[in-house]
């Protein structure tokens, strides 16, 4: 690929890449535990918690990043707690990871929600009813048959992690080998003459990816209906 790619487009995918699997794995955690609060949970703000989790779906990405700048800036009072710990998140490429992560969240909290709710409570109950304490009811008898969910739901996101734009260039910047991800890069390579060929060539890697998850999503989420229908 290298040989396809220039050094500066190897360097917006690679940039990428990085950004997209620290998102995911960073987000995962929180994600399967919002899905199950939703999921399965009854309690006051809930109906809150549901807006906010789904609110980067439809506000604009721009007002996302900015929202993002205002708090996990240099100026921000998170962002000035951060630094303090010698952490900062603005313009460099953590703050991409906190904006891509932001933006994937809704989809991934969605898949495992999806999957989580297929799953029969009945089970748990039953597990419950023999001794098993609810945390470990989940962990042994929900948790392995939404397996494929929480894939389908990583999938969704690391793909949507790739494509972030809005909160992103908004929040990081555009800087090259430091937050100019593939996007970014698309974008700048059509600013200049002559930049043509180098935005195709990440454009077509972008639709690559985003077809390859878009099928996989689809399979485990077949997988998800075939194990819980079997369970």
């Amino acid at each position: 690929m290298t040989g396809w790619l220039g050094p500066e487009e190897w360097q917006a995918v690679a940039l990428s890449l990085k950004v997209a699997f620290w998102a995911v794995l960073v987000s995962l955690p929180l994600a399967v535990l919002v899905a199950t609060a939703l999921a399965r949970w009854r309690f006051r703000g809930r109906g809150a918690l549901n807006v906010l989790v789904h609110l980067p779906l439809v506000l604009p990405p721009v007002v996302t990043g900015y929202i993002l700048l205002l708090s996990f800036g240099t100026q921000g009072t998170i962002g000035q707690f951060f630094k303090k710990f010698g952490i900062v998140l603005a313009f460099h490429w953590t703050g991409a990871v906190l904006a891509a992560a932001i933006m994937a969240f809704p989809l991934m909290v969605r898949a495992v929600r999806l999957s989580i709710e297929a799953v029969d409570p009945k089970l748990e109950e039953a597990a419950t009813t023999l001794g098993a304490h609810p945390m470990r009811s989940f962990f042994t008898v929900t948790l392995p048959l939404i397996v494929p969910g929480i894939l389908a739901g990583s999938v969704l996101a690391f793909a949507k992690a790739m494509g972030e734009f809005g909160a992103t260039i908004t929040f990081v910047s555009n800087i090259p080998g430091q937050t100019r991800t593939l996007p970014s890069a698309v974008y700048a390579f059509l600013q200049v003459p002559g930049g043509e060929a180098s935005a195709m060539r990440l454009v077509i890697i972008s639709v690559v990816i985003a077809c390859g998850a878009l099928i996989m999503s689809e399979l485990l989420a077949r997988r998800v209906a075939q194990r819980v229908g079997g369970s």
